[in-house]
């Protein structure tokens, strides 16, 4: 006997089957994180921008600079109750750009480890390559949580595409993870580092993945131990028309709105590369690389949430990294919607404890 089954009458998930669904009615949320964003007014669809994508620059500019305040405060507001560890040290550095700028370097270490040589983790911010400071409480508290595990960690104060005053789009982050990476290679011995792997979220993951790329086109890739991507931004498909979406990224229709709109990502793509010719380039956008630029690369996490819009650029990554061979590793976090594993400590403590934990070990693992 032979069991069938309806599969007409099983929904698609998300928006896909629902139009007017949202984080706060999807039975996959996770309810500490539902409670939470509704704290913040963030449970219910994040807004799409007032203005179309050929917006004069000079608007789109100006409306990042206000989304930068707003993510800012929101940064502040959960990690306001955070205190400084007393386990762990920092100090500054300056490494020299390419392009004649000074790119800050913030050293964390585990306090009383001075002369000895630790596992080195390179931490890139989040933001989409526009927004966000990389010295803000809630970056510091997760290099100093990750420090704390027996980690010399490293934020790299890239060039955001927009500042305060100014506009510094692709590929200036890039270059200026690249020249730090450098910079760190050549001082391992005087920082107490064995080893270099990359580690960022979102943005922060496009310019590590981006960096392993650069390096292996620069004969530079020996620097790298390792890259732990979370919730890649890689694509830069969301300006996409939502038969595309549907077709190759059904997670950008799925989970549309859930803490992020995928407007208002196109535009920070726009001001990231507003000329639009590094639509397909792989430096720029990392989705693109092909089997041939991944061969040769070194071991790979990357970490999706399942009910984020980026989730699926993730999980084609990862499997184009095992089709070129390499060692990759994927995580799925069920019910969280975008960088809530590293925003929402107090709300999913044990995610956010556990991922700590999992890049901690995957860096000892590769520690030279």
């Amino acid at each position: 006997m032979t069991a069938t089954s309806d599969r007409t009458s099983i929904p698609l998930p998300g928006r896909l089957g629902d139009p007017g669904a949202e984080y706060r009615t999807d039975p996959r949320a996770d309810r500490r994180l539902r409670e939470a964003l509704a704290r913040f007014g963030l449970d219910a669809q994040a807004a799409a921008p007032p203005f179309p994508r050929d917006t004069p620059l000079e608007d789109r500019l100006a409306f990042v600079r206000g989304a930068h305040d707003a993510f800012e405060g929101l940064y502040a507001a959960v990690a306001q109750e955070e205190t400084h560890r007393d386990d762990v040290v920092r100090a500054v550095r300056t490494a020299p750009g390419r392009d004649g700028d000074e790119i800050p370097l913030y050293v964390f270490r585990p306090a009383g480890t001075e002369g000895q040589a630790l596992p080195g983790l390179v931490y890139v911010h989040g933001g989409g390559m526009t927004i966000l400071d990389c010295d803000n409480r809630l970056h510091t508290r997760w290099c100093e949580d990750l420090a704390a595990t027996g980690l010399v960690v490293i934020a790299v104060d890239f060039r955001n595409a927009v500042t305060t005053d100014g506009h510094a789009p692709f590929p200036a982050g890039l270059h200026d993870c690249a020249d730090a990476l450098t910079w760190l290679d050549a001082h391992r011995d005087e920082l107490g580092m064995t080893s270099l792997v990359l580690q960022g979220e979102s943005g922060g993951a496009n310019l590590c993945l981006a960096s392993a790329l650069l390096a292996q086109r620069e004969g530079r890739l020996g620097a790298i131990a390792g890259v732990y991507a979370m919730v890649p931004y890689i694509s830069g498909g969301y300006g996409w028309d939502e038969e595309t979406k549907r077709a190759e990224l059904p997670s950008l229709v799925e989970n549309e709105g859930w803490f992020l709109n995928t407007l208002m990502m196109d535009v920070l793509v726009s001001t990231y590369d507003p000329t639009g010719e590094h639509a397909r380039d792989p430096l720029a956008w990392p989705y693109f690389a092909t089997v041939e630029d991944l061969t040769g690369m070194p071991p790979h996490v990357v970490s999706v949430n399942e009910l984020d819009p980026l989730r699926d650029e993730g999980i084609a990554y990862y499997r184009k990294l095992q089709a070129a061979g390499v060692r990759a590793t994927g995580r799925v976090n069920l019910g969280l919607t975008h960088g809530a594993d590293s925003i929402f400590k107090t709300a999913v403590g044990d995610v956010y404890d556990s991922t700590v934990a999992d890049i901690s070990r995957f860096a000892r693992s590769l520690a030279g």
